[in-house]
């Protein structure tokens, strides 16, 4: 019997940025690799119709995330008979099945101050555990890689690096006109540093727009004072087409366990200026111009100076990850743990 790995897609429609697009992608390129690797997979979620063609959508709808981990997603598993599971950040106490499990950041580690009281909690007890009882861990750079080992002691042999890709959505312009703003994408909150790179943009004479949903009210409702225009979550489309008219991206975060955004805006044909964050520079390269906090505004001036080397490199850069590997990559954790 072809054994069916069950994948917890409950992030699908939930605007959760990174994770839903990690998701989303994954299970889009599973669909055509798995039944020539002699597996079945499917999505459990309660948004069953944004499941990609070729896995199989289970819904599950429930208002409470505690009984859905305790109680109805082992049910449903079990009902399911499901080999494996797939899971992100936590596992469900009682499981029928082998998991695996991604894990992209261990930030609230690094950096707890970033992460609200509750939820640090939360997350400082659920992942280390998930992490130990997982058959496999699945994480996004070298950089969470060494967290991993280095924080919670799991086996280097235990983990797998499956960076991110990058969707064919984010491609380059073919106007030649400069962008007229620095664009940030990401949450706004603090892990993000989105008032370093508002000062960075203030500084470059530029105005700062603003990508992702707003997790801290009180820091947009500064970034909006000091004249930064936040746009909130927006759909892939409207991303990409803010992505292709910015004269540059800025990326100040204080921790980063992959960047997705460094990657789409290479994509897009966009420079890039970020703060030399591990993960980031895992991502980025020679393709980005690297500056601290304090220097992130001559960052700005270099990458517009820089615009038509740093377009070419980020191009070239991007081609090395892409969503079709991650999934290859995912599936060959999933027949190991089987």
């Amino acid at each position: 019997m072809t054994p069916l790995v069950v994948v917890d897609a409950d992030v699908l429609g939930r605007r959760r940025t990174g994770d839903e697009t990690y998701v989303l992608n994954l299970l889009r390129e599973l669909a055509p690799l798995a039944p020539e690797a002699g597996i079945r997979v499917a999505a459990v979620t309660r948004r069953p119709e944004l499941v990609p063609g070729g896995i199989e959508p289970v819904e599950l709808s429930v208002p409470s995330q505690e009984l859905r981990m305790t109680l109805l997603l082992p049910r449903l598993l079990r009902s399911l008979g499901a080999a494996l599971g797939h899971f992100q950040y936590a596992l469900p106490p009682v499981l029928p099945c082998p998991a695996v499990v991604t894990i992209h950041d261990l930030s609230f580690e690094r950096d707890p101050p970033l992460m609200g009281r509750k939820d640090r909690l939360v997350f400082k007890t659920v992942v280390p555990r998930a992490a130990r009882r997982a058959r496999k861990v699945l994480t996004v750079s070298e950089r969470t890689r060494r967290d991993l080992v280095e924080l919670y002691g799991i086996p280097e042999a235990k983990i797998a690096v499956t960076p991110n890709g990058v969707d064919p959505a984010f491609r380059p312009s073919n106007s030649l006109l400069l962008g007229e703003y620095v664009l940030l994408v990401g949450a706004v909150q603090a892990r993000k540093n989105p008032l370093a790179a508002l000062a960075a943009a203030e500084a470059a004479g530029l105005p700062l727009v603003v990508a992702g949903p707003r997790k801290d009210e009180a820091l947009a409702r500064e970034l909006e004072r000091r004249g930064a225009e936040l746009r909130g979550y927006v759909e892939q489309a409207e991303l990409a087409e803010l992505y292709r008219g910015a004269a540059c991206l800025v990326q100040p975060s204080r921790y980063e366990g992959f960047g997705l955004p460094v990657l789409e805006a290479m994509a897009s044909g966009t420079p890039v200026v970020a703060v030399p964050e591990p993960a980031l520079r895992e991502v980025a390269g020679d393709a980005a111009v690297w500056a601290e906090e304090h220097e992130l505004a001559d960052g700005i001036r270099r990458a517009l100076a820089e615009r038509e080397r740093l377009v070419a490199a980020g191009l070239e850069r991007a081609k090395a990850f892409s969503w079709a590997e991650t999934a290859r990559r995912t599936l060959a954790v999933y027949r190991e743990a089987l």
